[in-house]
């Protein structure tokens, strides 16, 4: 089965769908709100579910030889004690890849070369779609007007398409946090791939690059909108007497290059990722705190399970009710375990409440982090017709 496709979005997740779409023979047209699709934000991690799709997708390989392995690291204290050690080799072992760190810049620029550029649509914003037709839907794209069997919806945690689809969805809520994030512009000397350090309400953490420089965040219990005029000074006031590295890396961070946003998740779950020909694709299905790390990984399972959908069942409607009931109770399983490691991790303020956390934490039988990681990465990938 072929046909037309549009997809509206030009994220990790959007991209990711056309590039499966086009694999099974689907015309596709991305489009994208922004006027360029740049390479914008700062790293991520790759778990074996999210590396396997990308793998069905055809573009595995290339993202494996620009990442970096994620063998050592683990979780700290503010001192610098250990409160759990990542073992990223057994993970490997069991999983059959290791966990990777990559900038999300060239993660979005490694999809977006693997998309011929006349697919992608820029500076447009699709506000809607029209389903009045029988078996299409018509995109409005600037002064034209696009006729396609399927929308992809990857539109983002503020999607406006599922804001139509579902108008009394109450939509994205803040979940008590805020998070800023860079990459550093210089390498910076590092002991371990990746790491996180619990505080009282705070996080740190850091991903190591191939190339030598890191992506940190920073994590905070905030009301929503509150900004600061100087960020990295407030950070540096916040974080300068914690451990090693995490000094070194604000101290290899341009001021202009921290980003900044509230965390905000689908709290209350879709009654489906899909509608008439309409399919919800990454945050605009299932918005997710990123405790876990999966936001980006479950936006490419949905990507490769709708293209194997679509290249196997006998019509769209088919795909769609596959893709469904493939995608949402695994999706918002995800989702939910996430909002608790946020709640039972980062968010813990109260002195006796942490202490508990991390003594917890420290006694875990050894194998505990990784049966975590597991849970969730340990995912098959369905094949492409």
């Amino acid at each position: 089965m072929g046909g037309t496709a549009v997809v509206v979005g030009g994220g990790i997740g959007g991209l990711a769908a056309a590039i499966g779409l086009r694999r099974i023979g689907w015309e596709v047209t991305v489009v994208e709100r922004a006027a360029a699709l740049a390479d914008a934000g700062a790293g991520i991690s790759l778990h074996a579910n999210g590396l396997r799709a990308l793998d069905v997708l055809g573009v595995g390989a290339a993202v494996r030889a620009a990442a970096r392995p994620q063998y050592t690291g683990g979780t700290r204290t503010p001192s610098g004690r250990w409160l759990a050690r990542m073992d990223g080799a057994a993970l490997a072992r069991a999983l059959g890849t290791p966990i990777v760190g990559i900038p999300r810049a060239v993660l979005h620029g490694l999809l977006r070369d693997a998309l011929p550029p006349r697919c992608l649509v820029v500076g447009v914003t699709v506000p809607s779609v029209d389903r009045s037709a029988p078996g299409r839907v018509r995109v409005p794209v600037g002064d034209g007007v696009l006729d396609a069997d399927l929308v992809v919806a990857a539109d983002g945690v503020r999607s406006r398409l599922r804001g139509g689809l579902f108008p009394g969805h109450p939509g994205p809520v803040h979940n008590g946090s805020t998070v800023l994030r860079a990459v550093t512009y210089r390498p910076v000397a590092l002991h371990s791939d990746f790491e996180l350090t619990w505080g009282r309400g705070t996080e740190f953490g850091h991903i190591a690059f191939a190339d030598g420089r890191a992506e940190w965040h920073a994590v905070l219990n905030s009301p929503p909108g509150v900004r600061y005029a100087d960020t990295l000074g407030v950070l540096r006031r916040r974080f300068g007497r914690w451990h090693d590295p995490v000094p070194a890396l604000l101290d290899a961070t341009r001021p202009e290059q921290v980003l900044h946003h509230d965390v905000h998740e689908l709290a209350t779950p879709l009654p489906s990722f899909t509608s008439d020909r309409i399919a919800l694709l990454g945050d605009a299905a299932h918005a997710m705190t990123p405790n876990l790390g999966q936001g980006a990984c479950q936006a490419l399972e949905d990507a490769a399970t709708l293209a194997a959908a679509l290249s196997t069942e006998p019509s769209v409607a088919a795909a769609l009710a596959r893709y469904d009931s493939e995608r949402r109770p695994r999706a918002q399983a995800v989702a939910r375990a996430a909002r608790l490691a946020g709640r039972m991790g980062q968010q813990l303020s109260h002195p006796l409440a942490v202490a508990l956390r991390d003594t917890a934490l420290r006694l875990a039988p050894s194998g505990a982090t990784a049966r975590a990681v597991l849970r969730h990465a340990d995912w098959a990938p369905p094949a492409l017709g």
